[in-house]
């Protein structure tokens, strides 16, 4: 009967196991919760196992006092205790502890059991141990329920970091597709004029950067060559910059004259670009065959000309205030370069000569300076790859601070 009566409550625990899981499984698959009461109706159901167990599973050779303490049943109340910290819910692994204790006693009542409080008495005694017992009950589901506590801190930590690092996955691949794009926009192909040597090169601080460098052939086969660096670097400005380039590339494209396209690009950056931020650019202009070329810069500066046959450098300024700031292009006239044979125009931002080696000091124009005399005899692409290796070297590993775009214009 013993047997019988054991492997008929195995049957209906397993009956009501199987049907929570499957509750669970379909609970995961609408994405829906399950109610609270079905989670305590199955701790509670679990803890009782055990005392029904212990009420009607024991041996009738036994006095009817000790069946509740030798029955060893009652060591399920502290495996399913246990196994209510896996709800990862405090209050249920408590309810658990305080089930099993009422069921433990219920059942030891139903076996003849009955509690004595009579002073003298051993604590071991039958009475009293009965008691002990669901005393360890309690205690073990408060236990359970600071374990569990702990537990569903780390696992929700776990989760936010899983989460944080998907987000930080998201972030990256949307950041690599904007520079790839952002690269896409810079020149594949420099530009043939007679009379003249162009290169252009930009590397940004961060995945994106506010710098870009630009050429037009407008029909005439006069070349525009501008360079702008945006306030900051980053997706913000990247966005800012490649606006920029678009409006530039319009307002040049027309070829009313260096001074008109910068007032119209100014006017277009003014109602797009927002308070607080601003363009600097500078934009040159070569005519085929002609040694006079034609520069403007909206705030853009220091700007560098070797003149190759003194051996001595032009260091030229801004002529206007950087795009953006104010609805009218306020600026000087655009100034006229008369370029020998051999004399470099090198338009570069300042990340070059605000790079900081370790000890805090910057790179600065004489450095800059030094570098371009030393590869005058060179390619302009090549005097961009000397100026980037300089700087590096003198950076001594630091961090790049900022974005770094140079265009070196030769006299031919």
């Amino acid at each position: 009967m013993s047997l019988y009566m054991t492997a008929g409550l195995l049957a209906l625990f397993a009956a009501c196991e199987l049907a929570m899981l499957r509750g669970v499984h379909r609970a995961i698959q609408t994405r829906r919760d399950i109610a609270n009461w079905v989670w305590f109706a199955n701790t509670v159901l679990e803890t009782m196992l055990p005392a029904v167990a212990v009420a009607f599973i024991s041996s009738s050779s036994i006095d009817p006092a000790y069946k509740p303490l030798a029955n060893p049943a009652g060591l399920g109340f502290f495996l399913f205790i246990s196994l209510s910290t896996l709800r990862l819910d405090p209050a249920l692994c408590r309810i658990s502890g305080l089930t099993a204790a009422v069921s433990y006693l219920a059942a030891a009542a139903h076996l003849g059991w009955r509690p004595s409080m009579k002073g003298g008495e051993s604590l071991l005694t039958p009475e009293k141990a009965v008691f002990g017992y669901a005393i360890a009950f309690i205690i073990g589901g408060c236990v359970a329920g600071m374990i569990a506590c702990e537990i569903r801190k780390q696992v929700e930590a776990a989760l936010r970091e899983a989460d944080t690092r998907r987000q930080l996955e998201s972030v990256e691949h949307d950041l690599s597709l904007a520079r790839s794009i952002q690269q896409s926009l810079l020149p594949n192909m420099t530009p043939e004029i007679e009379g003249f040597e162009i290169a252009g090169w930009n590397q940004p601080a961060d995945q994106t950067g506010g710098d870009y460098y630009d050429w037009q052939v407008l029909p005439n086969g006069t070349v525009v060559a501008e360079l702008a660096d945006v306030t900051g670097h980053g997706i913000g400005p990247a966005l800012l910059a490649a606006v920029c380039r678009a409006y530039a590339r319009a307002s040049f494209g027309q070829g009313n004259g260096l001074f008109r396209a910068m007032e119209q690009l100014n006017g277009e950056l003014n109602r797009d670009i927002g308070e607080g931020r601003f363009v600097t650019l500078v934009a040159v202009v070569c005519v085929p065959g002609c040694p006079r070329v034609q520069l403007i810069s909206a705030g853009h500066g220091p700007l560098f000309v070797y003149v190759f046959n003194q051996d001595r450098f032009e260091q030229l300024g801004a002529q206007g205030l950087p795009l953006g700031i104010s609805s009218q292009f306020v600026s000087d006239p655009p100034k006229i370069l008369e370029l020998s044979a051999g004399d470099v125009l090198v338009l570069a931002t300042d990340g070059f000569l605000e790079w900081t080696n370790r000890e805090g000091e910057q790179f600065g124009a004489e450095r800059f300076k030094e570098t371009i005399r030393q590869s005058k005899e060179e390619y302009p692409s090549d005097v961009i790859s000397a100026l980037y290796g300089a700087v590096l070297a003198f950076s001594g590993g630091t961090k790049q601070p900022d974005d770094l775009t140079a265009v070196v214009i030769k006299r031919t």
